[in-house]
């Protein structure tokens, strides 16, 4: 199904009369390649199942940039290095990637004549090299794993089907969607044109409705899975407000979710990745309803509204609007679906209605477009355009979306497609998807709350001068290489929405000197591209979209995905040989800078944060500052609200959606939804989608639930039992003992009970004030606590012995020589003051006296053995690499299971199929952060 000749032959002959493109260089050196500008260095890279520890990956010596992250080189090399591994024909180089995709690119450019002249393609090659070493922007997964290899060459990550009201075009969905779920990718689609339930057929029965037909095609995805690599399918499922089976379609997954609780209480395993899961119905797509204009006002007016046969369109029911909605906010509100479509705006912005409605989205609801259409998406790094001096460089941002945007619509020439209807489509309209990621971490590091005026405004400045370039140079490629087919018969309505566009450019309110600049190149931006359309009309029918950003967000070290907030103030960082340590979130102290506060200031606030997660009460913070720290969960969270206004304000400048769920709290009301949903609709949203937390049975960490549905059902009084507290008297025995660990000097000094047993510990580590120093005596305060509440030493020496970080190395006691970080040796140390030898020969914790004595007694004498240097717990896991010593906040990650901990709640997330890991939400999709696995687009 490769494009041959015809429209790409075509294209290549009138670029020859047109001239081509011409480019010049912005981010590389005439004369240089981009490789030979940075420090390469050789990795090994092996991980390992979070739930067994087995090795599920394992590759040797691969070639990675200095500054790249150890989570990114593990995460490219496992999902798009190709070749069999342990093969010569493995790649092994991010350079043999990189150059697989960007030479078939550059390619295609030269047989279709996109650019002038030998010269504006090697510029072309070298600056798309040097943006994607440098993690500038990437493409979406299927382009990594398909381009420039024997496999079809498919781009796209985001399909619409179409099914009519006939039996074999009803059967022809389920193959076509298994295919693009074999594949990886996922697909949406509208059954408003099956009958209802309430129907005839002309053989005189009943119609099943699509509702009906909605089961087959759930147990074939629950089967299938989604490339054989997540649990849940990346699955969409429409249909309109005005389709007489509406009400049975809105509730299918509330009703499903009574069924999970039944068999739940029953003694079921109905977790997400349970054993009796697979029992329940229509878990394997995100429902959404399609809403008119006609029936928002409906609601608004509290009228009637009319439900429509399917074949003849005349009203066959009517029911009451508001009682409707509250139907749909209700089903939301117990279990996440169904999410809401607004019919009217999306066709009121559509660039090609001659050639049909736009009646579906892809599964996570961004790509909306013609049935039978796919879309291939690509997303910068937003963090990348920030200047030293504190502002977002809108003029290089404008040059990295033009090379962007051309690469994009080159594939299209040289891609294959799932179906035959399909790649006639994309090719005859050529929908691209452009987006970024980092938004709520670029907003941060500029000083601007996410819900604020401010953060709105430059999101929308940035979206609108994203758009208006891609549009403009969509209109350059038309002049060189051609209108995309359809044109001709859209112009006028597409010329209409660039007009929109630009209209609503016009009305964004700037409130700084940045957000002002960003707007006003994007004014001209919008002026150019309409200039040059109008004569020679657009090579793409649709141009940007912001998508969730998973695996690639990982790829390019992303803070945040997509549109989204910062999701909290600390993160979690991997340690080498096994364990985390919570860090503070680096994009705080440059939001701190850029606010304008002190070296000193910063340092006291970071400690702060360390300690208590937030920055409420922060010493030198002003409260006018708090809601610049505001985050997805914990303290300070953003409210729901805050999330949808900053939808609406980037959702004018863009061709099709926004992935993203508005989460809500638990408390959260049916009348709140409602709220919501209607509030979508009147500040021109395209889509939305709502997750109450806890909301859903059917998820991980339900062991709870099961012992108090259990405990429930004994008749019997439960009895709980609490630790009590056993204070230290006022005097009490202590001891103080120096060390000095790699270097680093401290003091450990131990207080005991008069009837012996440790009771408290206070840790010495750094200077006075110091972030070390403070977050050293919060700790040494836990333990304290901890202790005097019953917990036994030796559950603490086992969990912090051997635990592995800097400072590590010799130190100054003579029973433990090596310590592999301060912790290790503070356990150490106090297992041997206070543990009878038997446990802490259980432990492996001797004293240099006790080894010695073993020694000899196992072998005789052996003198001068250094028995601290034996330990096999020093050598036996790798050092880190230099990066992780020099970048740790590289290597921060805010995994789900630790933020459930942290937060005490359950997150509806699946396992990922590949290392156990459990997911987290990406737009309306997930991402492991593991291994890089998806379950939509990416």
């Amino acid at each position: 199904m490769t494009e041959t000749v015809g429209a790409g032959a075509a294209a290549g002959k009138k670029s020859k009369a047109a001239g081509g493109l011409s480019v010049q260089r912005v981010f590389t050196t005439e004369g240089q390649h981009p490789y030979d500008q940075v420090t390469w260095e050789q990795r090994d890279v092996v991980m390992t199942n979070w739930r067994d520890g087995s090795v599920n990956f394992e590759q040797r010596g691969v070639e990675f940039p200095e500054f790249w992250s150890v989570n990114a080189t593990n995460i490219v090399t496992s999902k798009y290095f190709r070749g069999a591994v342990g093969s010569p024909q493995r790649e092994r180089s991010l350079k043999q990637l990189i150059d697989r995709v960007v030479k078939t690119y550059v390619k295609a450019a030269r047989d279709h004549g996109y650019f002038a002249t030998p010269q504006d393609l090697e510029i072309f090659e070298h600056e798309l090299t040097w943006m994607l070493l440098h993690q500038v922007f990437s493409f979406n997964s299927p382009v990594w794993f398909n381009v420039g290899t024997a496999s079809k060459q498919q781009v796209s990550a985001c399909f619409i089907l179409a099914v009519d009201d006939t039996m074999e075009s009803i059967l022809n969905w389920y193959r076509e969607e298994g295919l693009i779920f074999k594949g990886g990718s996922g697909a949406g689609l509208n059954l408003s044109r099956i009958r209802s339930s309430k129907e005839l057929l002309t053989s005189g029965g009943t119609a099943s409705g699509p509702v009906s037909f909605m089961r087959g095609a759930d147990a074939s995805a629950g089967t299938i899975k989604s490339g054989g690599a997540t649990r849940r399918a990346a699955k969409m499922v429409v249909l309109d407000v005005d389709h007489p089976d509406i009400e049975e379609f809105v509730q299918t997954k509330a009703r499903e979710e009574e069924k999970i609780k039944v068999l739940r209480d029953a003694g079921f395993d109905m977790d997400l990745s349970g054993a009796d899961i697979s029992s329940v119905q229509y878990q394997n797509a995100n429902n959404s309803v399609r809403v008119s204009d006609e029936f928002m006002q409906a609601v608004e007016n509290g009228t009637d509204f009319g439900l429509r046969a399917r074949l003849t369109g005349e009203v066959i029911d009517r029911t009451d609007a508001k009682k409707l909605f509250r139907t749909i906010a209700q089903a939301a509100w117990e279990c996440a679906d169904p999410g809401i479509q607004y019919d009217g705006t999306i066709n009121d912005w559509h660039t090609c209605p001659e050639s049909g409605r736009i009646t579906a989205s892809n599964p996570c609801s961004e790509y909306m477009h013609l049935d039978n259409s796919s879309c291939n998406l690509a997303s910068l790094n937003l963090l990348k355009f920030v200047t030293p001096e504190g502002t977002f460089d809108a003029p290089l941002f404008a040059r990295a979306v033009e090379f962007v945007i051309t690469a994009m619509d080159i594939s299209i020439c040289f891609a294959d497609f799932p179906t035959e209807p399909i790649a006639d489509t994309t090719r005859k309209f050529r929908q691209l998807g452009i987006g970024y990621a980092n938004l709520g971490a670029l907003l941060m590091a500029l000083g601007h709350a996410y819900d604020s005026d401010g953060g709105r405004a430059l999101a929308a400045a940035i979206t609108s001068l994203m758009t208006g370039v891609s549009y403009r140079r969509s209109a350059e490629m038309a002049q060189a290489v051609g209108a995309y087919e359809g044109y001709a018969r859209n112009a006028e309505a597409h010329q209409r929405v660039m007009r929109k566009h630009a209209a609503a450019n016009e009305l964004v309110r700037t409130y700084h000197s940045n957000d002002a600049a960003v707007r006003a190149l994007a004014t001209e931006e919008w002026k150019k591209g309409i200039d040059i359309g109008t004569k020679h009309g657009w090579r793409n029918a649709q141009a940007s979209v912001l998508a969730p950003t998973g695996t690639i967000g990982f790829m390019m070290d992303c803070d945040t995905t997509g549109i989204e907030p910062d999701f909290s103030l600390v993160k979690f960082k991997k340690l080498v040989g096994g364990g985390s340590m919570q860090i503070v979130n680096q994009t705080v102290p440059r939001a701190l800078t850029a606010l304008g506060y002190q070296d000193e200031q910063v340092e006291a606030i970071v400690e702060y944060v360390a300690q208590h997660g937030h920055v409420v009460d922060a010493p030198g913070l002003r409260p006018e500052h708090y809601e610049v720290f505001d985050c997805a969960v914990g303290e300070r969270s953003i409210a729901p609200m805050g999330h949808v206004r900053m939808m609406a304000a980037v959702q004018p400048f863009l061709s099709g959606a926004i992935s993203k769920t508005v989460n809500m709290p638990e408390s959260a009301t049916v009348e709140e939804v409602e709220e919501i949903y209607f509030q979508g609709w009147k500040l021109g949203l395209k889509a939305l989608a709502i997750y109450r937390d806890n909301c859903k049975v059917g998820q991980p960490l339900s062991t709870a639930k099961k012992e108090k549905a259990a405990d429930a059902a004994e008749p019997e009084k439960v009895v709980e039992y609490r630790p009590v507290r056993k204070r230290l008297p006022k005097k009490r025995p202590s001891q103080t003992v120096s060390f000095t660990v790699g270097g680093a000097e401290g003091y450990l000094t131990a207080g005991s009970y008069p009837d012996d047993g440790l009771g408290e510990i206070f840790v010495k580590l750094g200077k006075q004030g110091s972030t070390l120093a403070g977050v050293m005596d919060a700790f040494s305060m836990s333990i304290s606590v901890g202790l005097q509440h019953g917990i036994p030493l030796e559950f603490y020496v086992s969990k912090f012995s051997n635990l592995r970080f800097e400072p590590a190395g010799m130190t100054d006691d003579p029973d433990i020589r090596i310590a592999t970080s301060v912790m290790d040796y503070l356990f150490r140390r106090l297992a041997l003051d206070y543990l009878p030898y038997e446990k802490r020969s259980q432990l492996g914790i001797l004293s240099a006296d006790e080894r010695s004595a073993e020694v000899e007694a196992n072998y005789g004498g052996t003198p001068n053995v250094d028995i601290e240097a034996l330990r096999s717990t020093v050598d036996s896991s790798p050092e880190p690499h230099a990066e992780e010593q020099e970048h740790p906040h590289r290597e921060a990650q805010t995994t789900t299971e630790l933020m459930e901990l942290r937060l005490g709640k359950a997150a509806d997330a699946p396992l990922c199929m590949t290392c156990g890991t459990k997911m987290r939400p990406a737009g309306s999709c997930y991402a492991c952060e593991g291994c890089g696995a998806t379950s939509g687009c990416s």
